[in-house]
């Protein structure tokens, strides 16, 4: 479980209505993509991707990212831990993510999130001064250390779930595996799901 009261920071959807959460993935566009939006489709699920912008080319599958109702954010250009730059390092390569995601999609980028969760006083600055709200979590569902138990993924989900959490996923083949049984499990607890709360 992650925490903070810092304005700046996003780890619920207080407008999300009563027991409802909010799925997100990192580190995409993958070749997991496509399966993870069958899901989701299939279960009427909205939900919230950032995306690194090396990996971002006009042939992946962003337009339905966007058509069928989900949301694209910044993820940086390289995934680099941010803490490790100055502040005009951050700002560039925030502000370089987003004019590439915008500039491939049409669309404008609100939400951005920082690599490994690792940030400081400049990363949330700079993302102030781009007009992204930076965007961490409540509930962390270790999908990147249980490729060998993937069922242990919806557990540790559903053992975590609160009223608005925001959900760390990943694109991942074995998080992609799973995923209709983690929606399931989040239902059978009672919540709904909804996007990042829009400004």
């Amino acid at each position: 479980m992650y925490g903070s009261s810092n304005p700046d920071i996003v780890t619920v959807n207080p407008k999300a209505g009563e027991k409802s959460v909010v799925l997100t993935f990192d580190d995409g566009p993958s070749r997991a993509l496509p399966q993870i939006l069958d899901v989701l489709k299939l279960e009427n699920v909205p939900a919230a991707f950032f995306w690194q912008t090396r990996l971002l080319y006009s042939a992946r599958p962003w337009k339905r990212v966007l058509e069928e109702g989900h949301q694209i954010g910044s993820h940086t250009t390289k995934h680099l831990n941010l803490v490790n730059l100055s502040f005009e390092e951050q700002y560039q390569d925030i502000k370089n993510s987003i004019a590439k995601i915008e500039q491939v999609t049409g669309s404008d980028v609100k939400y951005f999130r920082p690599p490994f969760g690792q940030f400081n006083e400049d990363t949330l600055q700079a993302a102030k001064a781009l007009d992204v709200k930076t965007v961490m979590w409540r509930v962390a569902s270790m999908d990147w250390e249980l490729k060998k138990s993937p069922q242990q993924i919806v557990c540790t989900v559903r053992d975590n779930l609160e009223d608005g959490a925001v959900i760390l996923l990943h694109e991942l083949q074995h998080t992609a595996d799973i995923l209709p049984d983690l929606i399931k499990a989040i239902r059978e607890k009672g919540y709904s799901f909804s996007g990042l709360p829009a400004e």
